[in-house]
């Protein structure tokens, strides 16, 4: 069964950084059986480029060289790939524009790269804000991950967003074939919170099932990311579904603390599911 994606879109500036993404793009859209666009998004302004005419000059045959590169992955991957170059002055704002333009339903993209693009801290400032703003989900992928073969683990809370996020995982598991497991983690040990939890959980893995995952259900307590990068990694999972941040997060165009940082200390691709 294929992925629940059928209109991919990877963001790619075809560097070291861009492998992983760049690959696990190449791969779902073979999966899949559809055409795989791409966008190339170049910083650019008109001060810039009425005053260093030379420099655009050197940076657009980079560029030509990079769509050469990877126009050839494609073809040897079998995929039909659409590229288009977008220029402008937050390269962010272009990636966000062209998922909204095509009508994209996922945009893959690099975890964090050098620091003129899409770099910063755990999952980088500018990933932050395209995974933020983004009109889909967001599948962020280290540069040495691949497609997922052992198991799903979705981190769920008791929001409307944590219920999206568990039937997500569970379509993305029924499609590659792979056991789920839907965590939820009490912030204290107490009764109380733990049976929130347990509550959260139970109506998670019951969804699960009629998506037709074969769904495991976990309860843990402490920091949330930490709790759920730890299950990921003593489960064995290597592909972690979780939420995007509230209204609150979007209108600091940053994604929430806890998919930040899973994003960041996980070493295998991570979606965030659009609320």
């Amino acid at each position: 069964m294929p992925i629940p994606y059928a209109h991919l879109l990877l963001a790619t500036e075809h560097t070291e950084f861009d492998a992983g993404s760049e690959h696990v793009a190449l791969e779902l859209a073979r999966q899949r059986g559809v055409p795989l666009a791409g966008i190339v998004p170049i910083v650019s302004n008109v001060e810039y480029e009425s005053v260093a005419p030379e420099l655009v000059a050197r940076v657009e045959e980079g560029v030509h060289a990079r769509l050469v590169a990877l126009r050839g992955d494609a073809q040897r991957a079998g995929v039909e790939l659409e590229l288009r170059v977008r220029r402008g002055e937050e390269p962010w704002r272009e990636i966000v524009a062209e998922a909204r333009d095509r009508g994209a339903d996922l945009l893959i993209v690099r975890r964090r790269g050098k620091r003129s693009f899409l770099a910063k801290l755990m999952v980088g400032e500018m990933v932050g804000k395209v995974a933020t703003a983004a009109p889909c989900s967001v599948l962020l992928v280290p540069r040495a991950a691949g497609v997922w073969t052992r198991r799903v683990l979705a981190g769920i809370d008791g929001t409307r967003v944590g219920a999206k996020v568990a039937r997500a995982a569970a379509r993305m598991a029924v499609a590659a074939g792979l056991p789920l497991t839907v965590a939820s983690v009490a912030a204290h040990d107490t009764a109380v919170e733990r049976a929130a939890a347990d509550a959260v959980v139970a109506a998670a893995v019951t969804a699960a099932r009629a998506e037709g995952a074969d769904v495991e259900g976990r309860v843990a307590a402490g920091r949330a990311a930490d709790v759920i990068a730890a299950l990921a990694a003593a489960s064995g999972a290597d592909l972690l579904v979780v939420g995007r941040g509230g209204p609150e997060a979007h209108g600091r165009l940053h994604l929430g603390s806890n998919a930040q940082r899973i994003a960041g200390l996980a070493a295998c691709p991570v979606l965030v599911v659009k609320p």
